[in-house]
């Protein structure tokens, strides 16, 4: 039914449409500025800093999830694999592409000698947290995201 694989560079403008696709269902698609140029650069450049996995519908050829990731470091725990994303596409969502692309991110991290897995899910998107629970995930309260864009930044320190 599906087959995964790594994701080439010429893969990236179905990424970036799975990209959006997430954000439009998390509420927020104008928070989308990254770009093919940019995606380009950061997984194919010189200095790859995020890999991806596919999968693909056997009978369409079409690319109907992904898998985002790259490694953090962790004082506590050391090397870490964070998933940023995971993304189906919703008419193939419960069809087990989603699970085929975690298992994957998980076989990653030990391949990889990680310590562990990391990533967020919205604490509203019920439908993901119930498929984060069948792994026996735990889901941390009591942590806030914070962040800077780049030209808070630049901002800051005129």
């Amino acid at each position: 039914m599906y087959t995964l694989r790594e994701g080439k560079i010429e893969d990236l403008p179905r990424v970036l449409e799975l990209i959006n696709e997430l954000a439009l269902y998390e509420k927020a698609p104008e928070q989308v500025t990254n770009t093919l140029a940019m995606m380009e650069a950061d997984g194919f450049g010189e200095n790859p800093v995020f890999g991806t996995f596919l999968c693909v519908k056997d009978e369409t050829s079409e690319i109907v999830g992904l898998a985002i990731y790259y490694y953090r470091y962790s004082t506590w725990k050391g090397r870490r694999i964070y998933l940023e994303d995971l993304v189906v596409t919703q008419s193939e969502r419960g069809n087990g592409a989603g699970k085929l692309l975690f298992d994957r991110i998980m076989k990653k991290g030990l391949e990889e000698n990680c310590t562990g897995m990391m990533w967020q899910v919205l604490d509203w998107n019920e439908p993901a947290i119930n498929f984060y629970r069948k792994y026996g995930a735990t889901l941390e309260a009591g942590w806030l995201n914070a962040h800077l864009q780049d030209y808070e930044i630049k901002q800051l320190l005129d």
